[in-house]
Formats: structure tokens, C-alpha cells, sequence
């Protein structure tokens, strides 16, 4: 698996055209936009873990049925520093970098504590994220990279600690009707306090304030503290409804202490990640309304989670999917050295992915019996009141063996049916893409032999009427490196085979991206 994981990518700044075989629709024009970790050797230095690459970004562009490739760095000054050295010198969260010579290494302290954190890295491998007419890379620190879409150039840096205090931030925002863009972060032990902060990103700012940035206009939703003020749960994306935003607070846990301490202890700060099995998960509820939290108490069994599917409301309950774990196996799947020697025997999963949905009522019979079960929806799912009038939640199970979960995002928040995914088994890399139908639980797959495809993007056609009127996209790298990667296109309804377009080049095995039609991209003379 060395071909795959343990090799740098070269990049392809200029556009390179791919053989396209079959017949793709004439309505699709843009761009698909992808980010992944590519660069994992700097010098006489390795990462330990693949989630810590250097970001490459790519793109697939579609016009009048060609197809046009082309993927570069992000010139962070992550990539910077370690570029000019010839060597790891800025940490990541999976590896440790001694010594870190660039500026402000010791910049971002605890004020009650006798100890210091180094500044986050800008390395933003996972996301690309919307905000008006602009678009950011991002990953899980304060950082984001402003890009251009269609050249891949780096623009400026944002610092999501000069608007609000956080340290923390999700790679999976949402958005709302108005174009706002929402998104969580976690503020660690300010002013005594550790809470989840949830913010708000206008898309544009007023006229006479053209010249100023959008995030200084941005505006705190709501702040959930964390119930533990040294121990803040991990998170990776969130929920969203009409109404409320769905935050879960599971028993993965960050150590802060021991994040603090790690530079000097010399561990990496993944190690201070810990799962609590015999602890409880916690469901928060925030109304974005009146932008206070559901105040009674909802809560489940230990899980790991890393992505929701989608969330929406229906006769006083909320019901949202997620795919989640047992334990927190997953990332450690992806250390490197479990990834390219003896990947086939060595690295399973010893919790298999699994949807579940969770029927949580807000609208309930406050007289409802303890032990009375307050699901009124066709679900297994159930809700149970405790004594103390908390409500005990236990899942139904949809399916199991997905991850990487995309949906049609004009369905987001509201009740749907498909959900586009990578298709594991006990192994993390993806070896099919699948649609599953949430209501009748049919599967359809697409699969080949040494096919490793990456997150499929859903692209609604223009006269779309159904919830998968339209196309599937996703990058597919090849295990065999005698075969050229491609990009493939699925008829979403059928999930049949409409096209592939090949570039004879070692594509990299990405993460997350967007599609962006045509007309959402800017020119370049603008």
C-alpha cells in the first residue's frame, strides 16, 4: 500500500487533460474541488500519520465535455517552513516536530495553568468551505487558507481567534437559505471556562463596509459549556435542522493538561485523545431562533463520532443520522506504519461503521410514566424518561459498513431518503461507492477491483424533481500502478456507469471537496 499511502504526489499546476470515456450530461459545468493529505516525506523526515500530509489540493474541471485536471500545494506557511528546512519543523496532531523554529511556537497560553501549547498548524487538509463568493481550505485548528478555485493558488490566512475565541474548528460547516455559514469551534479554558462556541458567517458584508472582511462581522449563535472544564469532547462535524442546531457531545475526549504538556513530554497531541467507554454520549439542541439550548437533558450510550449525515424535524422530534463507532479504533487505522505494512492483515477496524438514526422528542407528555418510551415516530429508535427527567436515547440501526456520507444538500435539514457513501468493511479504505435508501433500506454499489474511490459528491441536475435527479462524483485511485486513476460519473438515480475520465497521473487518495457550477466561479480577471 506504500504506492498509495507512503508516497509523496507530484504536483500538476497546469491543466492537464483527461481521456474521457463515455457520455457525460451537457448541463454539467464546473468544477469538483478536492483536498487531501499528499506529501508525507520531507527530507530526511516522515510523518507518522496520514491524516498530517501537507494538503494537495485538485481539481476536475468540466466544460462543453472536456475534462481538465490539475492539483497543487497549499502554500501554507506550514509547507513553507518545512520546505525551506527540508524537514518537519511545524507539529501536527499526529506527529511532533522538535525544535519549531517558526515564530510564535509558544504564543497561545492557559492563563491558570503554568504551561504553554504551540501554535496550530495552518496545514487545512480536509474541507473546502464556501463563504459568499470566496472559498476556504480547512481542517480541525483556528486556521483557514483562502484559495482560488480554479488556478489552486493560496491566498491569505485566517485566524479564527482574532473574531472569537476558539482554538478549535470543524471542517464540516453548513449553510443556511440565506447563504450564512455555520460552524462550531471549541474555546479552550477562557476565563476560567471551556465551552463549544457555535458562529455564524455572513456571506457578504454591507456596501460602505466593502473593504472589510466577512469574519468581522461574524456573530456567536450560542455557547455550550463543556461539562467537563479539562476534558472537552472531540468533535468533527454537527448537525442541522430548520430550527436547531445538533451537537453531540461524546465520550472521545481531549486531555488539555496533557496537550499542554505534550511539546515537552514528547508525544504527539493525538495521544492526549482518550475514549471513555463507561461515560455517557450527550445531546445538546440549540434553538437558532432564540439561540438558547433545549434545556432538558438527552442522552446515549458511549459512541464514537466523526460525521453526520443530516438532521431534520418531524411532529415534535428531531431525527438525525450519524455514522458512528464503538470505540476509537479508526484513527488509529491510519498511522502510517499500520498502512503500508501488511495493511490486509494488520489493520482492521474493531468497531465497523454504523448508521444510526436517533429519535429524540422535544415535544413530549411531561406527565409521560418513567421507564415510558416517548418516540411516537414509526422507529426502533426509542426514548426512555429517567427519574431524574432525563431522557435515555437508544438508536435504530440503518445499515452498517458506510462512511464518508454525502447527501443532496437542498434536502439538508429536512426529510429525505439517500445517502451517497463510501462502502468499508472491516478495513478504513473505501472499496465501493454506495447509495442507501434511509426509508426502504435498499443498497446500490459500484465496485471494481483495485478501486479505492474517495467521498462521492452528489450534483443536482439543473431540472432536477426528485431527490437524485442527478449525478454522482467521485475520485478513484488505483491499488494496481499499472492503471491510471480516474474521476467517475454515476447516474445517481440508477447508479449506473455514465463516464470516467483518466489522467495518467499518481493521483493522491483525497478526503473532502465541493462542486462548484460554473457559474459560481469567479473568472480569473475578476
Amino acid at each position: 500500500m506504500d504506492i498509495i499511502f507512503g508516497r509523496n504526489k507530484e504536483e500538476h499546476p497546469e491543466p492537464i487533460k483527461a481521456e474521457v470515456q463515455g457520455q457525460f450530461p451537457a448541463w454539467l459545468q464546473g468544477t469538483l474541488l478536492r483536498n487531501g493529505p499528499g506529501m508525507h516525506t520531507i527530507g530526511d523526515t516522515k510523518y507518522n500519520h496520514w491524516f498530517d500530509g501537507l494538503a494537495l489540493l485538485h481539481s476536475f474541471t468540466f466544460k462543453n465535455g472536456e475534462v481538465y485536471y490539475r492539483s497543487k500545494y497549499l502554500r501554507s506557511d506550514t509547507y513553507n517552513c518545512n520546505i525551506e528546512a527540508n524537514r518537519i519543523v511545524v507539529s501536527e496532531f499526529g506527529t511532533m516536530a522538535y525544535p519549531d523554529p517558526c515564530k510564535n511556537i509558544f504564543a497561545k497560553a492557559f492563563t491558570y495553568l503554568s504551561h504553554t501549547i504551540p501554535e496550530f498548524t495552518d496545514n487545512c487538509l480536509i474541507n473546502i468551505m464556501k463563504t459568499g463568493d470566496d472559498f476556504y481550505v480547512t481542517s480541525e485548528t483556528n486556521f483557514i487558507r483562502k484559495i482560488n478555485p480554479q488556478t489552486l493558488e493560496t491566498l491569505e490566512k485566517v485566524d479564527y481567534s482574532k473574531y472569537l475565541a476558539v482554538n478549535l474548528a470543524t471542517s464540516h460547516p453548513h449553510y443556511d437559505s440565506a447563504g450564512n455559514v455555520l460552524n462550531m469551534g471549541t474555546s479552550i479554558v477562557e476565563k476560567g471556562r471551556t465551552k463549544y462556541v457555535i458562529f455564524k458567517i455572513p456571506p457578504s458584508v454591507p456596501e460602505k463596509e466593502k473593504k472589510k472582511s466577512c469574519f468581522k462581522h461574524l456573530e456567536v449563535v450560542c455557547s455550550i459549556p463543556s461539562r467537563s472544564l479539562l476534558h472537552p469532547s472531540y468533535y468533527h462535524s454537527f448537525g442541522m435542522t430548520e430550527n436547531y442546531i445538533v451537537f453531540v457531545e461524546q465520550p472521545f475526549k481531549l486531555d488539555i493538561v496533557k496537550m499542554a504538556t505534550a511539546y515537552f513530554r514528547g508525544v504527539n497531541w493525538a495521544s492526549c485523545l482518550s475514549f471513555h467507554k463507561d461515560d455517557k454520549t450527550w445531546f445538546h439542541f440549540v434553538d437558532k431562533k432564540t439561540k438558547k439550548e433545549v434545556s432538558t437533558k438527552f442522552y446515549a450510550d458511549a459512541l464514537v463520532l466523526f460525521h453526520h449525515i443530516n438532521a431534520y424535524e418531524e411532529d415534535g422530534h428531531i431525527v438525525f443520522d450519524i455514522i458512528a463507532y464503538k470505540d476509537n479504533s479508526l484513527y488509529d487505522m491510519f498511522y502510517l506504519r499500520n498502512l503500508v505494512e501488511d495493511f490486509e492483515e494488520k489493520n482492521k477496524l474493531s468497531s465497523r461503521p454504523t448508521c444510526k438514526r436517533f429519535v429524540v422528542p422535544l415535544q413530549y407528555d411531561k406527565d409521560a410514566e418513567v421507564g415510558s418510551n416517548l418516540v411516537r415516530l414509526p422507529s426502533t429508535a426509542t426514548a426512555v424518561k429517567e427519574k431524574d427527567g432525563s431522557i435515555y436515547c437508544q438508536p435504530e440501526i440503518l445499515c452498517e459498513g458506510i462512511e464518508l456520507p454525502r447527501i443532496n444538500y437542498d434536502y439538508n435539514g429536512k426529510k429525505y431518503k439517500y445517502v451517497f457513501a463510501t462502502g468499508v468493511q472491516w478495513s478504513p479504505v473505501p472499496t465501493k461507492i454506495v447509495k442507501f435508501n434511509t426509508q426502504t433500506k435498499e443498497m446500490l454499489h459500484w465496485g471494481e477491483d483495485h478501486c479505492w474511490p474517495s467521498e462521492p459528491v452528489f450534483v443536482p441536475s439543473p431540472d432536477a424533481k426528485e431527490e437524485d435527479d442527478g449525478v454522482v462524483l467521485t475520485c478513484v485511485v488505483m491499488s494496481d500502478p499499472k492503471q491510471a486513476p480516474f474521476l467517475l460519473i454515476l447516474d445517481a438515480k440508477t447508479f449506473k456507469e455514465l463516464g470516467r475520465a483518466r489522467v495518467d497521473i499518481d493521483m493522491h487518495l483525497d478526503l473532502h471537496g465541493i462542486f462548484i457550477p460554473e457559474k459560481g466561479l469567479k473568472t480569473e480577471m475578476e
